[in-house]
C-alpha cells in the first residue's frame, strides 16, 4: 500500500505555436482519500469556472452565452468523471497498486488534466537501475518508430499509464 500520493491539476494550450501547460495546483495528500477528495475537488473547481450556474446573482445579464454543440463539453465531462463511482473505485485501485493515473479532456483551445501518483512509486522507479544496451535502443526503436506524446485520453479510455507528465517553465511561456 501507498501511503502518498502526489497531485497536480494542469492545463494546457498553444502559444505562440508551443504547447504550454499552465499548472492550476498542486497538492501532496498524505492518504488515498485525500488524493481522490482532492482530483474530484479539482474536477469540480475548473467545471464551475467553465460553467458556473447563470442563475447565480452575481453574474449580469447576458454576461454568458451558450456555445455551439460541436465544442466538447468538459465541465460536463468533468463532472460525470467525478460522479462515477466504479471508475472512482478502479482510480483507487490503481493509485493504491503504484500507477501513475492521468484524466485529461478537452475542448476547442484547452486540454484539461489531473494526475496523482504514488510519492513511494515515484522514489522506486528513481531508485532502479537503468542499463541502455545498443540491442536495447534498436529493438525500442523497431517497437516505438515514432517517440512523440500519445493523443491525449478522454474519459472512459485508459487512465493508467506510465509516463510523465510534459514540461512547462519560462522557456514555454
Amino acid at each position: 500500500m501507498h501511503d502518498e500520493f502526489l497531485c497536480h491539476v494542469t492545463a494546457y494550450g498553444i502559444c505562440g505555436g508551443q504547447r504550454v501547460g499552465v499548472p492550476l495546483g498542486t497538492y501532496r495528500a498524505p492518504t488515498l482519500a485525500l488524493a481522490l477528495w482532492w482530483l474530484r475537488d479539482r474536477a469540480t473547481w475548473i467545471a464551475e469556472r467553465l460553467d458556473p450556474s447563470p442563475e447565480r446573482e452575481h453574474f449580469p445579464a447576458r454576461a454568458l452565452t451558450p456555445v455551439g454543440e460541436s465544442v466538447p463539453d468538459v465541465p460536463a465531462t468533468l463532472r460525470a468523471w467525478r460522479d462515477d463511482v466504479a471508475h472512482q473505485e478502479m482510480i483507487a485501485e490503481q493509485l493504491a497498486a503504484g500507477h501513475l493515473i492521468r484524466v485529461a479532456t478537452r475542448d476547442d483551445t484547452t486540454e484539461y488534466e489531473l494526475l496523482a501518483e504514488s510519492v513511494d512509486a515515484m522514489r522506486m522507479d528513481r531508485a532502479l537501475p537503468v542499463l541502455i544496451t545498443p540491442v536495447a535502443l534498436s529493438e525500442r526503436s523497431l517497437l516505438e518508430p515514432s517517440l512523440t506524446a500519445p493523443a491525449p485520453l478522454a474519459y472512459g479510455e485508459r487512465d493508467a499509464y506510465r509516463e510523465p507528465p510534459l514540461p512547462f517553465g519560462p522557456q514555454y511561456g
